[in-house]
């Protein structure tokens, strides 16, 4: 699983902390956080997929940890897995899931535009680290 690195406590106010354990706002970083579940949300984004499709798309992740993903994503309200048959089913987000495209949007075109700072600071970093052993 990913982690976003934020303080252990962010407060908007002294009497607001966000990051209590039974904060939604906790929940929802933990939500995207996970790499895998922020790829499936962004995969489903353009419409519903099956299993294999998503597999196909999202390279590098196996099926067991797809699974387990989407399971988690459902118990969420994020995704809704329809049975068409026993041997076809498809994943889709549901109205609740929509709303998080935009945000989820939003990071990747940051990504993009920053991407290759952030690679470069990885790269200055691991030469650093090679260089003081």
């Amino acid at each position: 699983m990913g982690y976003l690195l934020v303080p252990l406590v962010f407060m908007r106010n002294a009497a607001d902390p966000v990051f209590l354990a039974d904060c939604p706002t906790r929940l929802t970083v933990e939500i995207i956080s996970d790499k895998w579940a922020v790829l499936v949300l962004f995969g489903l984004s353009r419409g519903p997929r099956r299993h294999g499709e998503l597999v196909d798309l999202i390279g590098g992740v196996s099926r067991k940890v797809l699974t387990q993903t989407l399971r988690r994503l459902q118990q969420y309200g994020l995704v809704e897995r329809r049975a068409e048959t026993s041997r076809r089913v498809e994943y889709d987000l549901t109205d609740l899931g929509r709303t998080l495209v935009e945000p989820i949007e939003a990071l990747t075109d940051w990504a993009r535009k920053h991407g290759g700072e952030i690679v470069e600071f990885q790269e200055a970093a691991a030469a650093h680290e090679g260089a003081a052993e």
